[in-house]
């Protein structure tokens, strides 16, 4: 039982809700239906049917706030220690680990029934499977455990865009599971730029993420390595899997430069708090940036157009 100087009881209605709300991270879902809504886009050739996105959305983030809801209960003890997470719900005491579970089990429910009734039961199936990694696999036997626990635990973030795949086509493609790739290669740069900025946290409560193992140096290598993988797979969707065109791969190129130079800068200056930030903060919008680029790719207005102008193009040379 953790003990806090925080009261247990709520004054409202209103703030049982918002803390039932903070339970779920809010901040981290909409990161995951962006990835979500781009590969359905691309699955649905720029077609998509209002009512499955809106269900697919809903199904999604009702299954991210079931896990996340699970993390906050099992790592109670270590949010209670750390300056960033110590007024959470749980670790404040504001709500009880039943309760959260009661909770959780729900959303599970909710978004399982949503996704397997006007989806498919692929889709539904796939998003369980990403709370069980997530719980499991990540917070259980990795993040306390392994400084891989990032690298292996971000298929569990990538799961979304099989989600989306699924829900669309109700099979999965080699383009579906390459968007998944990306998502996966991305995660370690992404959050290893946030783990050096809190680095001392996790130090604190015995989490080996990367920098408090193995130093800022080679942390800072790694997140290089790992961008410009990243980068590079963005254009196999191009090529050789014609899944997307001209305009994705000017997009996916003129955001993989600048994540690419970010981390350069931060390769320089491994120590630089201000620099991680940076490259936190712009890791964030380049996902979602490039998630969008697929939709724009995708839509046949956008088909439409290049057609237009490479005609007029053929007939100019002509």
């Amino acid at each position: 039982m953790i003990e806090t100087n925080v009261s247990k009881h709520h004054d409202t209605v209103l703030s049982v809700i918002q803390s039932y709300y903070q339970l779920t991270k809010p901040r981290i879902i909409p990161l995951l239906l962006i990835t979500t809504a781009g590969s359905m886009w691309i699955a649905a050739k720029g077609q998509v049917d209002p009512l499955l996105l809106l269900v697919t959305l809903t199904g999604g983030t009702l299954a991210a706030a079931s896990a996340q809801t699970i993390n906050c209960i099992y790592d109670r003890d270590i949010d209670y220690d750390m300056e960033r997470t110590r007024h959470r719900p749980m670790p404040s005491g504001k709500v009880q680990p039943r309760d959260a579970l009661i909770f959780a089990i729900a959303l599970a429910v909710i978004s399982f029934t949503l996704l397997s009734v006007f989806a498919n039961l692929l889709a539904a199936g796939l998003a369980m499977s990403g709370i069980v990694f997530y719980v499991l696999i990540y917070t259980h036997f990795l993040k306390r455990h392994s400084i891989y626990n990032i690298v292996i635990g971000g298929a569990a973030g990538a799961v979304p865009a099989l989600v989306g795949w699924a829900a669309v086509t109700g099979s999965l493609s080699w383009s579906a599971w390459l968007i998944f790739g990306i998502v996966f290669l991305w995660t370690p740069a992404h959050f290893w730029s946030l783990a050096l900025m809190i680095r001392d946290d996790y130090a604190k409560v015995g989490v080996p993420m990367l920098p408090v193992v193995a130093g800022e140096i080679e942390t800072v290598r790694q997140i290089w390595i790992y961008t410009l993988v990243t980068v590079a797979a963005t254009v196999l969707l191009v090529y050789p899997l014609h899944a997307t065109g001209a305009i994705y791969l000017a997009i996916a190129l003129s955001l993989g430069s600048v994540f690419i130079y970010k981390a350069w800068q931060l390769l320089q200056n491994p120590g630089d708090r201000a620099t991680a930030k940076g490259l936190f903060l712009y890791s964030i919008s380049y996902m979602m940036l490039l998630c969008l680029g697929m939709v724009i790719d995708s839509l046949p207005v956008t088909h439409y157009l290049i057609g237009v102008v490479t005609s007029k193009l053929i007939l100019l040379i002509g």
